[in-house]
């Protein structure tokens, strides 16, 4: 093979690798303030179509990758650092200039579903792989709220990319072998709440993104849909309905909690993105909306996935302790630092001191051997803002090394999950990063 040849596929995987690294970091990013109101005076039609969007918009998370920290909602600028170069969010308000304040419908739609915008492909971080089988009316819905908003003039910043990571037309040959350009049908075998609620997961929700495992190529695998995955360092868990490594378990009441909420009582609480989802997404559906969401993820394959987290719900360390006492007092590490920083909130039988977010007893976090959620917790807090009421949990990454927190970790996982904790201070010192 030629020169040019092995450097044309060199380029092309190079831009599916960075096409994922996008994908993974930039989903469920925190959100910016809320949106402005819709105009006023509008006529009763537009204002009805707009409130629609608003909520779709909502439902989509649409803000949260194009709202940089402290800026004004949908202007764009917040950069993603990646080993290849910095991008930036785009502005989407109806700016003329430099938002999408010219673009017609069809421009509209067809960035947003077949991931083509007027500088050619777009890197998928809407995501439109997801988007895609959204209706044609609910992507104009969509944008009559977005065009409804305040205009904000604030230029996009060019990306920061070398070649051959700015060649959007890597992007054309990833879709060829990975994109399915298809809007989303109801299976007439499935009730309308069935219905309804894989519409809201696959299309708007786009829960795949990071509850699902990706190929070499790093499309997510249909044959492992919602199985589990790794994001930004925290664990997407799977969320099929297997009965051990899986949502099985649940009760219809505690999984409806959680959507809402971001806790399940007896159950886990929403950290990382997936508090992030909730707080700027999935707490604004309806209940019906969130039952619906129920009723599919009720109904989807089981399957096993990472079958090591399956969740143990009596581990005797925890069931032994009481509030201020553990079950047993031992020269151990893990167990020293629990109880200098940890044990105040959380306490040592897992319950939880002054709000049940600090429960991990029945956690998958805290019953993952590897520890990924329970590491980046500790490493960078984590918090959820549900109703105006804010939860929180500190960092300490800043105040403690990599061994202590691999040993806090491990902790974690013995006491709340009667496991063995495989956590190293180099897998620590990764999820730094």
């Amino acid at each position: 093979m030629s020169r040019t040849g092995k450097n044309l596929i060199g380029g092309v995987l190079a831009l599916a690798v960075l096409m994922a690294i996008y994908v993974s970091y930039v989903l469920l990013r925190p959100a910016g303030p809320e949106p402005v109101a819709p105009i006023a005076g509008a006529p009763a039609q537009f204002t009805e179509l707009v409130s629609r969007g608003r909520y779709l918009a909502k439902a989509a998370d649409c803000v949260a990758c194009h709202t940089q920290a402290g800026g004004q909602p949908y202007a764009g600028g917040l950069p993603f650092d990646l080993p290849f170069g910095t991008l930036y969010a785009t502005n989407i308000t109806p700016d003329h200039e430099t938002g999408i304040g010219t673009w017609t419908d069809d421009q509209f739609v067809r960035a947003v579903r077949d991931g083509v915008g007027p500088a050619g492909n777009l890197y998928p971080a809407m995501p439109y792989t997801s988007y895609a089988a959204m209706s044609r009316d609910d992507v104009l819905a969509i944008k009559a709220y977005l065009f409804s908003l305040a205009p904000v003039k604030q230029p996009n910043k060019p990306l920061e990319l070398p070649f051959p990571f700015n060649q959007r037309w890597g992007m054309a040959l990833w879709k060829i072998g990975f994109f399915d350009n298809r809007r989303f049908a109801a299976n007439p075998d499935k009730s309308p709440q069935w219905n309804r609620g894989a519409y809201l997961a696959t299309a708007l929700g786009h829960c795949g993104e990071c509850h699902t495992p990706r190929n070499l190529a790093f499309a997510m695998k249909p044959s492992e849909y919602l199985a589990g995955e790794v994001v930004q360092g925290w664990l997407a868990f799977n969320i099929t309905p297997h009965p051990q490594s899986g949502i099985g378990g649940w009760s219809d009441e505690q999984l409806a909690a959680y959507l809402s909420t971001g806790h399940a009582p007896g159950r886990s609480s929403a950290s990382g993105p997936m508090a992030e989802a909730i707080q700027h997404s999935l707490q604004y559906l309806v209940p019906s909306d969130i039952q619906a969401l129920v009723t599919y993820l009720r109904d989807i394959p089981a399957l096993a996935g990472d079958e090591s987290v399956a969740v143990n719900l009596k581990p005797e360390g925890a069931l032994a302790a009481s509030v201020v006492v553990p079950a047993q007092d031992k020269d151990d590490f893990g167990q020293r630092l629990f109880a200098q920083n940890c044990a105040g909130c959380h306490m040592w039988n897992g319950q939880g001191r002054q709000t049940p977010y600090a429960g991990l007893l029945g956690s998958t976090a805290s019953n993952d051997p590897q520890a990924r959620s329970v590491v980046s917790a500790i490493l960078h807090g984590t918090h959820i803002n549900i109703g105006g009421r804010h939860e929180s949990m500190p960092a300490f990454g800043q105040s403690h090394s990599d061994v202590e927190i691999a040993a806090m970790a491990n902790y974690v996982v013995s006491q709340f999950g009667a496991k063995q904790g495989s956590v190293t201070p180099a897998m620590v010192a990764q999820q730094r990063n």
